[in-house]
């Protein structure tokens, strides 16, 4: 796991290592136990990397790593299944120098070019310049577990990072985009699903997803392409329950196997969830000698403390289990390094949470972390996806519908932690007026800016008619999971995931997102993900004898959720916010009339306490 960056210019003099390092020094945290740049003969191309070891700590691991006398690499990431590669590529007569995942990389794009993409089983954002051809090879992995940004000119210069502070440095100006800002205060969207290169900030382009891109360096001409997408049409209508069972464990039991390669120490994340509880839970049973450590965040007192379900699972898996407690007062004191370190506007403070999990790997010397990301998205795990599974089973087999509905009533009804879906406005709008969501939230917006106009009259009309649209129409189960797997969710997700890690110079890896395994869940019938009222139903009966049952088998729902609420009633993080409100009405954004009206009544406050933390992350968007 690392940090790299790049300079590609129709400009030699604009490539030197020292303005490669500068760039780099941004992400040192990426990689705190090496660095490296490199200068093409010809000046056009330089590359940089911070090294964080995992895998072979000698130097020969070090990056820019040459190969064939042809080859540059910058690589950050894992590719877990790099053994089986490397046997493969030995007997074609590959030779290597290194035990490293990052030179089997090099070997297989020699051989295979773009077409290596499809072999991989791992996390990745690398470039590689080809000397022979003079062009340079960009890719990232299939879900987004790595980030690349990059900032291009056509035909004067091409500069990426693993962070858009690394553009910054390299001479990148740091101006906020005001479409993407605009949709985050209004609507709440850190991330558009309908141009997923966007960001934040101008000039900083995300690398998509699943997409790699060449970059002719003669011509400073770019050719993107997309390499995987997952066909959630396709269902195995025939496959049983008992087959269903079996495979799943094949594939967990492979994934977790190939994450666990490692040179340094490897724990777990264990929130208590079903997910996080069924990789330690595996681990055990693989490697039951193994003194597992894990790391988890509790808040004694809350409601929505997971800490009885971490204690299930710690006493059957006997793990050196250790805990931290999160709360406002830390939280104001990390506040401007968390912000620094996610870059982008992030949803709540449950972001802070994982960022200290991270923190207490550190601490206890954990390089390597394993959790749960991830299946949530394909296995039908937050409850809005009933709505989905019903409104399907409703179409297709009326009288599994009637009998699906009723075990979820009958199991769901009364619960203070997961109110039903299927009532209320909400339900309406989204089952039988799905077609019209996001007409309706604009209509709300304009309404809301006539009554109390909460924004400039400038900012709002530039911005109302270029709305981002989510798709509310999924025509099954598998679709809705496909949209949040692949277009809208999951990624922002992954991003505080690196961003979290990496902050403390961890690495983050996610059993549940090896691609065979994901393709398998989405090729399973919508009943095997829920059924009889559960979430997740196949995750459950597969890993019923694995877990303790209080885990297999519970009912509610829980994120990584910290009493937000109440720490945003601290006095200290009121001024805070109000100092970010301020700076947005300097930017002319919002109307300071408006927020003293809305922060006057304490109830108020409450009722807002939402809204207020979007403008404490828009804020902080100025912040220098």
């Amino acid at each position: 796991m690392c940090g790299i960056a790049g300079i590609i210019s129709s400009n030699p003099n604009d490539v030197n290592a020292d303005r490669i390092k500068h760039m780099t020094d941004a992400i040192a945290h990426r990689g705190p136990d090496g660095e490296g740049a490199w200068v093409s003969e010809h000046g056009h191309v330089g590359l940089g990397h911070r090294r964080l070891s995992i895998l072979d700590l000698s130097h020969d691991g070090d990056q820019p790593m040459h190969y064939l006398d042809r080859y540059t690499i910058v690589f950050n990431g894992e590719i877990y299944n790099y053994i089986e590669l490397k046997n493969v590529l030995l007997k074609q007569g590959y030779q290597f120098k290194s035990e490293t995942d990052t030179e089997v990389l090099m070997a297989l794009f020699d051989r295979d070019k773009e077409n290596c993409l499809s072999l991989l089983d791992g996390m990745f954002a690398f470039a590689i310049y080809d000397k022979v051809t003079n062009k340079v090879f960009c890719a990232r992995d299939r879900f987004g577990e790595k980030p690349f940004f990059y900032s291009y000119k056509k035909g004067v210069h091409f500069l990426f990072g693993s962070e858009m502070k690394c553009l910054w440095q390299g001479g990148i100006p740091k101006e906020v985009n005001n479409l993407m800002l605009f949709n985050y205060i209004n609507f709440n969207f850190s991330y558009n699903p309908n141009e997923t290169s966007s960001t934040f900030y101008d000039h900083c382009t995300r690398l998509p997803h699943s997409h790699y891109l060449w970059l002719d360096v003669a011509t400073l001409e770019l050719d993107l392409q997309q390499y995987y997408h997952i066909d959630y049409k396709h269902i195995d209508s025939n496959i049983t329950e008992a087959q269903a069972i079996e495979r799943f464990y094949q594939l967990m039991e492979i994934s977790i196997k190939r994450r666990l390669r490692s040179d340094v120490p490897v724990g777990s994340s264990l929130s208590g969830g079903l997910d996080s509880s069924i990789i330690v839970s595996m681990i055990h049973r693989l490697n039951p000698q193994v003194d597992q450590k894990t790391f988890s965040a509790v808040f004694p007192g809350f409601k929505k403390d997971e800490r009885k379900y971490m204690d299930y699972v710690i006493q059957r898996t006997h793990a050196d289990a250790h805990f931290v407690t999160p709360n406002e007062i830390e939280l104001i004191d990390d506040i401007k390094k968390l912000v620094y370190h996610q870059e982008e506007p992030f949803s709540s403070a449950s972001i802070y949470a994982q960022y200290c999990v991270m923190g207490l790997a550190k601490k206890n010397n954990v390089t390597v972390l394993l959790d749960g990301q991830g299946a949530d998205e394909t296995l039908a795990g937050y409850h809005p996806y009933y709505i989905h599974y019903f409104k399907e089973l409703s179409k297709t087999n009326k009288a599994l519908y009637k009998k699906e509905k009723a075990a979820y009533l009958t199991m769901h009804s009364g619960s203070s932690i997961n109110p039903l879906v299927t009532q209320g406005p909400k339900y309406i709008v989204k089952n039988f007026l799905a077609g019209h969501v996001n007409e309706l939230k604009i209509i709300r917006s304009r309404l809301q800016q006539l009554r109390n106009p909460l924004m400039t009259k400038a900012f709002f009309n530039e911005h109302i008619g270029k709305t981002i649209r989510l798709n509310h129409r999924f025509e099954s189960l598998n679709h809705s999971l496909y949209e949040s797997t692949m277009v809208f969710g999951l990624q922002e997700l992954l991003r505080y995931a690196d961003r979290n890690s990496m902050a403390h110079s961890r690495e983050v890896r996610l059993p549940f997102l090896y691609h065979e395994l994901v393709e398998f869940i989405f090729s399973l019938p919508a009943n095997l993900k829920i059924k009889e009222g559960w979430t997740k139903y196949i995750a459950r009966k597969t890993f019923e004898g694995v877990l303790p049952p209080e885990i297999a088998w519970r009912t509610d729902k829980i994120g990584y959720e910290p009493p937000q609420k109440e720490w945003l009633r601290n006095k200290k993080i009121v001024d805070y916010t109000q100092h970010k409100m301020n700076l947005l009405v300097q930017q002319g954004i919002l109307n300071k009339s408006a927020i003293d009206r809305a922060l006057a009544s304490n109830q108020q406050q409450d009722d807002m306490s939402e809204s207020k933390w979007r403008y404490f992350m828009a804020g902080s968007l100025f912040d220098e």
